[in-house]
């Protein structure tokens, strides 16, 4: 399949506090990869990292060999790589709708003009818009509450829409910062069905932090674990998991 993600070295400091240090990655195009580890090991902070939010003091990221390193947000995006957050992100009072839509726009351009008054090829792009976007919330089951404010829905489907956001962006590369936070067994369960199926359905590749250990053991194919802002561990997930380091790392001596 070829390499979509591969990182060496990288690295960030704040304030000399070594926040992630000499952290290295690679990930196969159509893997649905695991990044864990303990609270402040420094796995969001890798995130922000590869998604520009940050910009690294050392280390190289290339997406499809392409160099990604310290580039804005925005570039990142534009290059196939798209991220939900730890911390909920939705445009609260804009419909359920708009929130996707508002991910489409890098993919139909209009002028500011043809905005305001509403000219044919704006009037076109929005229904194409329109269209798209009821196709993702179909995909996450959340076509009946396309007209609520995003504020509305309950938690567990907020965090589908973030997701469903982020998709339409178009990206290669999708980053989940915690998706399971704070959902019940039964959402959690349906949470790894959606992640597989559009990892499937829409070629992805798929990276993911996550606390949940069933939700990593039966979703992702190989791991990375962080511990202090270092490597501790990689490998295939049920290796991973059952070594004795990453045991100790995350139940204590």
């Amino acid at each position: 399949m070829g390499v979509i993600l591969d990182v060496k070295n990288l690295g960030i400091s704040f304030g000399g506090l070594r926040a992630v240090n000499d952290f290295d990655i690679k990930i196969e195009k159509g893997e649905l990869y695991g990044l864990i580890g303990p609270n402040g090991a420094g796995k969001t902070t890798a995130f922000n990292l590869l998604t520009g939010v940050y910009k690294p003091n050392k280390g190289i990221v290339k997406l499809e060999d392409k160099d990604i390193t310290g580039k804005s947000t925005i570039e990142i995006s534009k290059s196939g790589v798209a991220r939900t957050f730890q911390n909920i992100r939705l445009f609260k009072k804009l419909s359920v709708l708009d929130n996707v839509k508002v991910g489409l726009h890098n993919h139909y351009p209009y002028t500011t003009i043809e905005g305001i008054l509403r000219l044919p090829r704006f009037r076109k792009m929005e229904r194409e818009m329109t269209a798209r976007a009821m196709e993702l919330l179909k995909v996450f089951d959340l076509v009946g509450e396309a007209s609520y404010p995003a504020a509305k829905l309950p938690y567990g489907k907020q965090r589908k829409l973030e997701i469903a956001r982020a998709m339409a962006t178009r990206p290669k590369l999708l980053l989940l910062d915690e998706p399971a936070a704070g959902m019940n067994p039964n959402e959690t369960l349906e949470l790894m069905d959606t992640i597989k199926f559009i990892r499937d359905e829409f070629d992805l590749t798929i990276l993911l932090i996550e606390h949940d250990m069933k939700l990593v053991a039966g979703i992702c194919e190989r791991l990375t674990v962080l511990n202090f802002g270092e490597v501790l561990a990689q490998g295939e997930t049920a290796t991973v998991l059952n070594e004795p380091q990453v045991i100790k790392a995350y139940l204590g001596d």
